[in-house]
């Protein structure tokens, strides 16, 4: 979303393609590893029962990257097959990936950027969405998310230029069971979203000025397809950069903002009850008028710091006035050394799980090593980069259509010991949902999803081989009183080492709890995996 912290600071190139110099750029190459496995993988539901099921798994992969002089990303794409081998268990098939990189079509002035994410997870009706052992396609939902547009940076005389746009679109798969025996729910369909903003501005000692000026606007809509809910958040604003010292500087900008959040009713039958969709999903009525949920529009205004010591730090923290009450968002990056990377990111937004989510994908860095269940497969949530904050479970704790207002905090710090490489991640997402008056979505007015995540990882060469450590905790605090939190905590361990050539023998276990507060039983998984893997 383009929010007036980003027009004050105008649209940024990617981390990767500004923190190194030209020569170290154009001294990397494109690195693509294709892959295939076949395993045998083993799950125990140790409680509440005692269940044994088996799989074969059979998958195809690929892990890619390409850093230069005008050009970066990564890659990381997975596709399985599962075939199970009891009567009770049954057949899935998942598509997991992640990807974002940019190229610059004019160099040092246009940049075309672009990512995409594909997750499973495990959905309630609550909307909580938690990562699970693997399981059958009518207890997991999927969810997808792509982005693009251009970014612009030039200089017109002495008059810095910057210009973005992005479009995104977000869809989540979910199951017939989202049901739940009938009851309407607020599962998240898809949405498309778009955002812009363009600034114009002069540094400090322009025209014997000891300040800089600018002047910016931006644009955000988000359409969703759940009961035709629109949010469109517009404004115009200034901004004074007084420099403090030649590291630190303060800014005050001022302006004016436009939110308007809206949406339809629900279609309903001779008795005044919700139609489900076949999906489950509540069915839109068309000829409904459109009702505002949420409107401000007035002065916003906010104060900041930036502070840049080197070229490796850099803080930005703004407070302010913005959505009829006060607001806090900024950033920090710090780079210790070559080999190590910390970043912390804040934010505050209205928008919906799409625009989230979209927002959190262009928030990655362009190089990456994306870390994955050894088991199931499945992306954790966070990636292990030396470029800056590298995290998505924020923006996949919750997964209502409600359009809501957003506030969290998110971290990441990744340490690179040469052939062994460690991270750890951690976040905190709150969400005040918004609905209409008079409409379905009033039920869900006021409910706050909260969420907590961390999770770990430890990879490196183990005698002839090389092992994984993984682990992670999730907890999540559903509005809806009747549901309660939940709680999941899992843990990994993986071995591999070559046998022949690029043939390499995999061994992997797991253990995963999900304790439901609406629930009498702890559920409780042990999982093992025994395969072979070709490298391309």
């Amino acid at each position: 979303m383009a929010t007036p912290a980003h027009a004050q600071s105008g649209a940024t190139a990617p981390s990767s393609q500004s923190a190194e110099p030209e020569e170290a750029q154009a001294s990397r190459s494109l690195r693509i590893d294709p892959y295939i496995e076949a395993n045998t993988i083993a799950n125990w539901q140790i409680t509440p029962g005692d269940d044994v099921l088996t799989y074969t798994q059979l998958a195809v992969g690929v892990d890619g990257s390409v850093q230069g002089r005008n050009t970066g990303g990564a890659i990381s794409l997975r596709y399985e097959r599962n075939f199970a081998h009891q009567s009770d268990g049954a057949d899935s098939d998942t598509l997991t990936g992640l990807a974002r990189g940019y190229v610059s079509l004019v160099p040092r002035v246009l940049t075309l950027e672009a990512g995409a994410l594909a997750s499973r997870t495990s959905v309630d009706g609550s909307g909580r969405s938690i990562i699970a052992p693997l399981a059958a396609d009518d207890l997991t939902t999927q969810t997808y998310s792509v982005y693009a547009g251009p970014n612009l940076q030039t200089r017109v005389q002495d008059i810095d230029i910057s210009a973005d746009y992005r479009i995104g679109y977000t869809r989540v798969e979910g199951p017939d069971f989202l049901t739940f025996a009938g009851d309407p729910v607020d599962i998240f369909d898809e949405s498309v979203s778009h955002s812009a903003s363009a600034r114009a501005g002069t540094q400090p000692g322009w025209g014997g000025l000891p300040v800089g000026l600018g002047v910016g606007a931006g644009f955000y809509q988000e359409d969703i397809s759940n009961l035709d809910q629109r949010v469109r958040d517009a404004f115009v604003r200034g901004d004074v950069t007084v420099p403090v010292t030649p590291t630190l500087a303060v800014v005050f900008g001022a302006g004016y903002e436009d939110v308007e959040v809206s949406s339809r009713d629900v279609l309903r039958d001779a008795d005044g009850d919700p139609i489900l969709g076949t999906d489950g999903r509540l069915i839109t009525d068309e000829a409904s008028p459109r009702v505002i949920a949420y409107e401000a529009d007035g002065l916003i205004w906010d104060v900041g710091v930036v502070w840049r010591p080197s070229s490796r730090t850099e803080l930005q923290a703004t407070f302010g006035h913005r959505y009829d009450s006060e607001t806090f968002y900024g950033s920090f990056t710090w780079q210790p050394d070559r080999r190590s990377s910390f970043g912390l990111g804040v934010y505050d937004s209205i928008q919906g799980f799409g625009g989230r989510l979209n927002n959190a994908l262009a928030a990655l860095p362009t190089d990456f090593s994306v870390v994955r269940d050894p088991v199931t497969g499945d992306i954790t949530g966070c990636v292990n980069s030396l470029d800056g904050l590298g995290c998505l479970d924020g923006a996949l704790g919750s997964v209502r259509s409600s359009v809501f207002r957003g506030r969290g905090v998110v971290a990441s710090y990744t340490y690179d010991f040469g052939r062994t490489v460690a991270g750890i991640g951690a976040g905190y997402d709150r969400r005040r949902f918004i609905g209409a008056p008079g409409t379905i979505l009033e039920l869900a007015d006021g409910i706050v999803d909260e969420s907590v995540f961390v999770s770990a990882n430890l990879a490196g060469p183990l005698a002839r081989g090389n092992y994984s450590l993984n682990g992670y905790a999730n907890w999540f605090d559903s509005g809806a009183s009747s549901l309660g939190d939940a709680f999941a905590v899992g843990a990994s361990a993986a071995y591999s080492e070559r046998v022949w050539r690029n043939l390499s023998a995999r061994a992997a276990v797991a253990l995963t709890m999900v304790d439901l507060e609406a629930a009498p039983d702890t559920f409780l998984t042990a999982s093992a995996l025994l395969g072979l893997r070709y490298d391309f």
